[in-house]
């Protein structure tokens, strides 16, 4: 057996990664980074801090082409400010709609290319760290049961059955992602999270109050 990774360099993705380590060995995992765009370059850095750490080859994609006419708020392209505020308050204003920072089907070009790159080495499953917080009230569609369900079936089929998706954390929220990680050890002083690019975390975007809450819940303060 052998595992693909899709790597942000985030707190999801990297407990994502101690998970195939642990289980197969760095030998038998590869990791994937994508470039689709994004407005800073600190979750590409992380995710490559990460694989280091983990002794794990570590491929990167440039898909940025494919978002170039997207207004999402996370994209270079974009002239919305990310939102300084949490889910659940951004929810409030979309009537429904997924929140300003949610590329457009991102989960479902990057898992069908990492499907690709899978197949093309050898592998038999692809892990990625969708969880239950970001699917919540329609956030970011791409992270729900429904779709990991669906998305799953696709690549079994599109494969011959050759490969799967693995999805640990989607009926998790992210306090236990984190309790996960902890009991592996994860380096998670060398994730980013933050959908800002500065020198430290800003503390207000939506993500860094999820993680920030998600380490609370387990009695640590970063």
């Amino acid at each position: 057996m052998k595992a693909l990774v899709l790597c942000s360099g985030g707190v999801d993705s990297t407990t994502c990664l101690a998970i195939a380590v642990d289980k197969y060995g760095a030998d038998r995992v590869l990791a994937l980074s994508v470039s689709y765009g994004q407005k800073h370059s600190r979750e590409l850095e992380a995710a490559k801090a990460v694989a280091d750490y983990y002794g794990v080859a570590l491929k990167t994609l440039d898909l940025a082409k494919i978002f170039e006419d997207s207004d999402c708020s996370l994209l270079k392209g974009s002239e919305n400010e990310i939102p300084a505020e949490s889910y659940s308050e951004q929810l409030k204003k979309t009537n429904g709609a997924p929140v300003s920072t949610y590329v457009p089907f991102r989960n479902g070009l990057f898992l069908s290319c990492a499907a690709s790159v899978a197949l093309s080495n050898g592998c038999e499953e692809i892990y990625y760290g969708a969880h239950s917080d970001d699917a919540a009230g329609n956030a970011y569609p791409d992270c729900s049961a429904e779709f990991n369900e669906s998305i799953n079936r696709a690549v079994c089929l599109g494969s011959g059955n050759r490969l799967r998706v693995v999805a640990p954390f989607i009926d998790m929220n992210k306090a236990q992602v984190v309790a996960r990680g902890l009991k592996l050890g994860v380096p998670y002083l060398l994730t980013w999270s933050c959908y800002e690019g500065g020198e430290k975390p800003c503390g207000v975007c939506g993500t860094c109050r999820d993680r920030a809450a998600a380490f609370a819940a387990n009695g640590i303060t970063e």
